[in-house]
């Protein structure tokens, strides 16, 4: 299942497919007892599929048996002992995806020229992704960190390990023992070549960066000068080789520290645009604004759910069963603020107040 969603892979998921693309977003739980349902609920989601393809007249035998067997191939591949709160498949003709994502999803099932990518950015959003990269004097170790958890990423040639050159023990005894290990000119050029791998990486994927090491290595990274200039520095050595428990817990306390700093500035950047009349709330408001490319930022209560119907020149609460309701209304305004290069942030359940959820400053 993918978890990774760089500018590239969202710019291939949005490009135009041959009809039918479907997409297929369902809610899935990460323990039990709510979890024993999903792979029910799924089998049923992908039988959904199956049968708008049967319905519908645009899409040719061949063309509804290719899809179809794509299908197959994804919920094939879905690990529900992995599962989040929500899963994403995509499936074309010759072609299929399988996303995992950190947010819960509306159950829906289209059938497009296009893949249905706005709850799949949402999530994304939410889940404030970042690297950590772990250095020592032998080792350069990538993690992947998302809202509770890292794991080990094994690209961009990472994990980057020394090889040994010219290693002379009487030297390294003049010199001393652990600061030995910083002034070598070896392990100076291996920080470096991590260093060049870590920019090339963040060309592609970009993130907030997180190094943790001996205070010694940082000094030395501090020095190149490079892609790891501006990162978070984390003095903890040991992670090159540690766990993903150990580096989650080295780092998350600087996450969380960044996270409250996140939610003052975003509740004085509120606060300083009602008085400058620039501040917006309100899914009705905030919809039109989004769509106008008005909204400088839009700050989003990390569960905030709403569903809504068009009611032709604004929305409304929809009520039960409402055929015409948009459950994802949310996450298609986070979309749309992201497209017109507005920022988005989520902060904690209940900080946005009278605002009910969801708030924006305004361009103009």
């Amino acid at each position: 299942m993918e978890h990774d969603l760089s500018p590239a892979t969202l710019a291939e998921l949005r490009r135009p497919r041959p009809y039918p693309a479907v997409s297929l977003l369902t809610p899935t739980h990460r323990r039990e007892p709510l979890n024993t349902q999903d792979a029910v609920r799924l089998r049923n989601m992908v039988a959904e599929a199956k049968k708008k393809l049967e319905d519908d007249p645009a899409v040719t035998r061949d063309r509804r048996a290719d899809v179809a067997r794509e299908l197959d191939r994804a919920l094939a591949e879905v690990d529900l002992s992995h599962t989040e709160d929500g899963l994403a498949i995509f499936a074309a003709p010759g072609e299929h995806q399988v996303w995992s994502l950190a947010r819960s999803v509306p159950e829906r099932v289209v059938l497009s020229d296009t893949f249905l990518t706005r709850n799949l950015v949402s999530a994304h959003t939410a889940e404030r992704p970042f690297w950590v990269l772990s250095v020592s004097a032998d080792r350069a170790t990538l993690w992947s960190g998302g809202v509770d958890r890292v794991v080990e990423e094994r690209a961009g040639g990472f994990p980057l390990v020394r090889e040994e050159r010219n290693f002379d023990p009487e030297r390294q005894e003049r010199v001393g023992d652990q600061p030995s290990n910083f002034r070598d000119e070896d392990t100076r050029r291996f920080l470096r070549e991590a260093d060049t791998a870590m920019g090339a990486l963040l060309r592609h994927h970009p993130r907030p960066l997180y190094l943790t090491g001996e205070p010694a290595a940082l000094s030395l990274l501090g020095e190149a000068g490079g892609a790891t200039r501006d990162a978070v520095q984390v003095p903890h050595g040991g992670l090159a080789h540690g766990t993903p428990e150990a580096v989650w817990q080295a780092v998350a306390p600087v996450l969380e520290d960044e996270a409250r700093k996140n939610t003052e500035d975003v509740a004085r950047s509120l606060e300083s645009a009602r008085g400058r009349k620039e501040f917006a709330a309100g899914v009705d408001e905030l919809w039109q604004s989004a769509r106008d490319g008005r909204i400088r930022l839009l700050a989003v209560e990390e569960n905030y759910r709403i569903t809504v119907r068009d009611a032709g020149d604004h929305l409304v609460i929809a009520g039960d069963g409402d055929l015409d309701a948009r459950e994802d209304i949310v996450d298609e305004i986070v979309e749309q603020c992201l497209e017109t290069g507005a920022e988005v942030r989520f902060v904690p359940d209940g900080t946005l107040g009278d605002a009910d959820g969801m708030a924006a400053v305004l361009r103009y």
